[in-house]
């Protein structure tokens, strides 16, 4: 009797296991760990200003294991946002998946960034939030001048607004150092073989009125 329990006991457990089974990044956690740690590019605005978070990314993965409908949930609405997301596509394939999952269910992975606690030791949570809230304001300067670029380059833009649009960069910051920092980044993507990611950041630059992503872009980028 005890001994038929104890298999009956045994078979429910293992059914519970395998019904609650989750998907295992190849290697395991501590891979996955790695994995992040080798591929997060900071975001350049966060790291200059130092700020922290923890961005959460939902995502399903196919029968391949490969990554779709990646979005950060509960996210601070910044740039960090958008490299949680990134990091996660790039795990695309690396998944193994357990028996008779199911692609619709959602999986959501926690994303941390820590400042350089050396260049960082002096910001408060009130230059965090300030710097938060300054990031978000600003996103209507900044689409105010890569719109005006981007028309700009069909022949379609107001050139006697070109001033303004300066003084608008100026504002933003960006300038040739803003530009090398933004061409590191791109570049730490392009080796991580995340060329869209650097596609994007070598947009951007372009979009903003500077040729020096140009012959990059027209090396890596597709349709440019």
């Amino acid at each position: 009797m005890r001994l038929r329990l104890f298999i009956l006991l045994a078979l429910i457990f293992a059914a519970f296991i395998k019904v609650n089974a989750q998907p295992q990044f190849k290697g395991g956690q501590q891979a996955l760990d790695q994995f992040l740690s080798n591929n997060i590019v900071y975001p350049e605005y966060s790291r200059q200003n130092c700020i922290p978070g923890t961005i959460k990314v939902k995502f399903r993965l196919d029968s391949l294991g490969k990554v779709s409908e990646a979005s950060a949930i509960d996210g601070l609405g910044i740039d960090l946002d958008d490299e949680a997301v990134r990091v996660i596509k790039m795990t695309s394939g690396k998944w193994q998946l357990p028996a008779n999952y199911s692609t619709n269910n959602n999986i959501v992975l926690p994303i941390r960034f820590v400042p350089d606690n050396a260049r960082c030791a002096n910001a408060t949570n009130a230059s965090i939030n300030a710097a938060i809230a300054n990031y978000q304001s600003r996103q209507e300067l900044q689409n105010a001048v890569t719109n005006y670029y981007k028309n700009k380059y069909i022949g379609k833009a107001d050139t006697t607004k070109e001033t303004q649009i300066i003084i608008l960069k100026k504002q933003l910051g960006y300038d040739d150092d803003f530009i090398a920092d933004v061409l590191e980044q791109a570049s730490k993507k392009l080796k991580q073989g995340d060329k869209d990611g650097a596609c994007e950041d070598w947009d951007f630059i372009h979009n903003i009125g500077s040729d020096r992503a140009d012959e990059l872009i027209k090396k890596y980028c597709s349709g440019k």
